[in-house]
């Protein structure tokens, strides 16, 4: 079997690591990411008609809880009206909504419900990245085009399940996701920072928060 390449790092050193679900899972020696046989990525169309099902309204209690876990450590670090991008916002841009809560500027992008192009023309203070990094077909080109947005001392909030345990990864509810395609653990922030030559911070088992040096 021929062995692809990985998405994040693009390595060679990549080992199968299960199949299950008609699905083939991949583990990368170098970043230690995991992620689905890019060949059985889903389209645009069916990532949307998952997306579409989510509940998570703009006003909603519970979905606020649960993106203040990022936005908590996030808001007590940034300087007073900072300018934000919400990188894949969806549908119900409540993160967004709480940092302008607080006084910071915020703007939305998203590939399916707000595809502004003009939003990756500048850069920004901060950028938040909530649940949305392991939906990524091209994890490498991904952060790039972050870092590429990111103004020097900002900081990129990143909110994903951290992946832990190889022998409990078939059941594992985050990999069941159809649109979940690539899975990140502590030692692939790690590596990511040192990459990019960013400061991080890790808040397991969901928050990584970077922050791209100074000019």
């Amino acid at each position: 079997m021929n062995l692809p390449d990985c998405p994040l790092c693009l390595g060679r050193e990549t080992r199968a690591l299960l199949e299950v679900d008609v699905r083939r899972y991949f583990r990368c020696e170098q970043c230690q990411g995991r992620f689905l046989d890019p060949s059985q990525h889903p389209t645009r169309e069916e990532e949307q008609r998952e997306y579409d099902q989510h509940q998570n309204q703009i006003d909603d209690p519970g979905y606020r809880r649960f993106l203040s876990t990022l936005t908590n450590p996030l808001l007590e670090r940034l300087p007073v009206r900072s300018e934000g991008l919400d990188y894949g916002c969806g549908p119900g841009p409540a993160l967004a909504a709480m940092c302008e809560a607080h006084g910071h500027s915020m703007t939305l992008f998203d590939p399916i419900y707000r595809n502004n192009e003009s939003a990756l023309r500048r850069q920004y203070d901060f950028i938040t990245c909530t649940e949305v990094a392991e939906h990524f077909h091209q994890p490498g080109i991904e952060f790039q085009r972050l870092s590429d947005l990111l103004r020097p001392g900002g900081l990129l909030g990143v909110m994903t399940r951290f992946q832990t345990d190889d022998s409990r990864f078939a059941t594992w509810h985050y990999r069941r996701d159809p649109t979940h395609v690539f899975f990140y653990r502590e030692d692939t922030m790690r590596w990511l920072a040192q990459k990019r030559d960013w400061i991080l911070e890790l808040l397991p088992p969901t928050v990584a928060l970077f922050q791209k040096k100074g000019a």
